[in-house]
């Protein structure tokens, strides 16, 4: 019996050792196939005679009068025509006054010549190459029981904090892949549910069901997870995709679906916004993003050690950029967060243990909502626990902690109890 185990861990053993390999291979090849769809698209923001933006109206889709989207229509198939580029599709940015085409350069041509030529062109605002952007988690490790005990459960003393705060009244906006709005320990915590993504199924997807679990799953309803915010409600808004149903597959966005979402959360009056991806500089994500902060919303990022300054957006001035605080510290401007063995909400009503900066950077999310919640500080301020690492004081940047009132004193003050 004893000879048989043993071959039967060899054997397993074997098995993973082949299988890493491939899922390795699997993940590039996907990223690649991304890769190309896009690699010869560009985005054209277009100079529009008149201004777009009407309070209170809806655009979430074309917007104007026909007269006026007749126009639209008729000055892209222009700059497409006199250029030999194909129109795939456009959405309107009325927050920052221009229409988004997208636009595809034909063979034989390159992105960068067709960039420069329209740079001369009056019409065009400006234009750039269309970007992929890929969540920050790591494959799921297989085979693992939910864990019972959530990291910031003891770290952050959430029960002690869902006493003083729970998000109630704030709103985040998870930027993310198709969320499961009907999961048990989700059900009921969303005020919209949109998707931006344009020729990808949408049926509900791990990394967003993932990062909205963390950051609102129910409390206290004997189920599951007690999300950092539990009472906070969230914008699931479908911006990423997952490229395969598989549990090792990426999940990525592109430029446009990321700008739709953003410019949905900021219209939305979203107090959090979380971004659990990182990418390439973009100046059209720039722009969004620098509303958002200039609106007093709080902006959250995962940092990706692998990219120049972490990547964008973390690289971003204002961003609160976040890490799973089990990696190496990284700068001083980052934060680290729980992002390892986290248990959180599945597609299909289920809970996984996930890791990755994706799950760090929704546990300050959630973070941000307590605080906005109970100190309506606009934008909060995080604090970090001493040592220099950049790992988060959860109580001192809820409560009002001092040298002579420590988070027990704090809480004691919150609650009414001296």
């Amino acid at each position: 019996m004893r000879r048989f185990a043993t071959l039967l861990g060899c054997a397993f053993a074997l098995c993973i050792a082949v299988a890493l390999p491939m899922l390795a291979v699997a993940r590039a090849e996907d990223m690649a196939s991304s890769q190309q769809a896009v690699d010869r698209q560009i985005l054209v923001m277009l100079r529009l005679p008149a201004p777009h933006f009407r309070p209170n109206a809806s655009y979430s889709g074309p917007y104007g009068d026909e007269a006026s989207a007749t126009a639209r229509r008729r000055v892209a198939r222009a700059i497409a025509r006199r250029n030999g580029l194909t129109i795939e599709d456009s959405w309107p940015m009325p927050l920052l006054g221009v229409d988004c085409v997208v636009m595809q350069v034909p063979a034989g041509g390159t992105v960068e010549d067709m960039l420069t030529k329209l740079a001369g062109d009056p019409q065009v605002v400006w234009a750039q190459p269309m970007h992929l952007y890929r969540t920050q988690a790591a494959a799921p490790a297989q085979n693992d029981p939910l864990y019972a005990v959530q990291p910031a459960a003891s770290a952050w003393q959430l029960a002690d904090l869902h006493r003083v705060a729970t998000g109630r009244g704030i709103t985040v906006a998870v930027i993310d892949s198709k969320v499961d709005t009907g999961h048990p320990d989700l059900a009921g915590q969303f005020a919209a549910d949109r998707d931006f993504v344009i020729g990808h199924p949408s049926a509900a997807e791990q990394h967003g069901t993932g990062v909205a679990g963390v950051i609102a799953a129910k409390s206290g309803n004997g189920l599951g997870i007690s999300g950092v915010a539990s009472g906070a409600r969230l914008l699931a808004l479908r911006a990423c995709w997952q490229v395969r149903p598989t549990a090792a597959a990426p999940t990525i966005c592109d430029t446009l679906s990321l700008a739709k979402a953003l410019h949905f959360a900021i219209e939305s009056d979203a107090k959090v916004i979380n971004l659990s991806l990182s990418g390439p500089f973009d100046p059209l994500l720039a722009r969004l993003v620098s509303m958002a902060l200039s609106r007093r919303a709080s902006v959250v990022a995962a940092y990706d050690r692998s990219l120049p300054k972490g990547g964008f957006p973390a690289s971003e001035a204002g961003v609160v950029a976040v890490a799973d605080q089990a990696l190496p510290s990284g700068p001083i401007a980052v934060y680290n967060a729980p992002g390892r063995d986290v248990p959180t909400t599945q597609p299909g009503g289920k809970w996984y243990f996930v890791n990755g900066s994706s799950y760090a950077a929704a546990h300050v999310s959630g973070l941000l909502a307590l605080t906005r919640e109970e100190r309506r500080a606009s934008p909060p301020r995080i604090v970090t626990a001493p040592g220099g690492r950049g790992e988060i004081d959860a109580c001192a940047t809820v409560l009002p902690v001092s040298a002579s009132c420590d988070c027990g004193c704090a809480l004691r003050r919150a609650t009414g109890h001296r």
